[in-house]
């Protein structure tokens, strides 16, 4: 049974949600601040986290960077669905900047949030299960076991969704792979209007290959085609 845990301050809402999903076979625990909800998932495991952007003690955004930063590759590594007001591109674009793997707007559809749990969490087996041999393009070279990814023997800190999205782009280097595509097989969904998740986690790769020496133009952007990563070279 995969343990989630759910950070949020509107009890109601946390209510619905822990019964929906416990009811869908997911082990829920909750806290309603940002606090209680950082302590909790700094010493306890968890399968995945659904973190609001609108918390008492510590915000949304404040746990998800404490989280990131901390030395320990599970809290780093740890899937997480930002919940963002209906309508405000700005946090979704600043959760996802800062090491979300996806979000849904609030008030968000119970079974919406069960389905984008269960696309995170198939993702990371799916990965698990097929790790036979590590993915290489130049330098950069990906393995799959570990879930981690080098850059000229450099590790790169990336998160689940950077991870499987990079993990595409390698797979298909030299071709053009369409946002529609990455979205299925790298978040586990269909691309949404208006929805740029993919190409905040292609420029966050971008950043952190950049970091380490790679060129900024080793992952292109063709306009209206989709993303390709180039040759990859040192």
């Amino acid at each position: 049974m995969s343990r989630i845990l759910l950070i949020d301050d509107d009890t109601e809402l946390t209510d619905l949600l822990r019964e929906y999903l416990t009811g869908e076979g997911f082990d829920v625990t909750a806290a309603n601040d940002g606090g209680r909800g950082l302590e909790l998932a700094q010493s306890q495991p968890f399968d995945a986290l659904v973190l609001d952007v609108m918390l008492p003690v510590h915000n949304g955004f404040d746990v998800l960077r404490k989280l990131r930063e901390e030395a320990s590759p599970t809290s780093r590594s740890l899937p997480v669905i930002m919940l963002t007001a209906k309508g405000d591109t700005v946090d979704r674009i600043v959760g996802l900047e800062m090491g979300a793997d996806d979000y849904l707007p609030k008030p968000c559809n119970p079974r919406e949030l069960a389905a984008r749990l269960r696309a995170i969490l198939r993702r990371g087996r799916v990965e698990v299960e097929n790790n036979d041999d590590s993915l290489s393009s130049g330098p950069l070279r990906l393995l799959p076991t570990e879930h981690q990814a080098y850059w000229s023997d450099q590790a790169l800190s990336l998160t689940g969704a950077e991870f499987s999205v990079l993990k595409v782009l390698v797979q298909s280097a030299g071709d053009v792979v369409g946002k529609e595509v990455l979205t299925e097989n790298a978040l586990g969904r269909k691309l949404m209007p208006y929805d740029r998740s993919i190409d905040v986690h292609v420029s966050n790769i971008r950043k952190k290959l950049a970091d380490k020496g790679a060129s900024r133009d080793l992952i292109i952007n063709i306009r209206g085609a989709g993303y390709m990563l180039t040759q990859a070279k040192q």
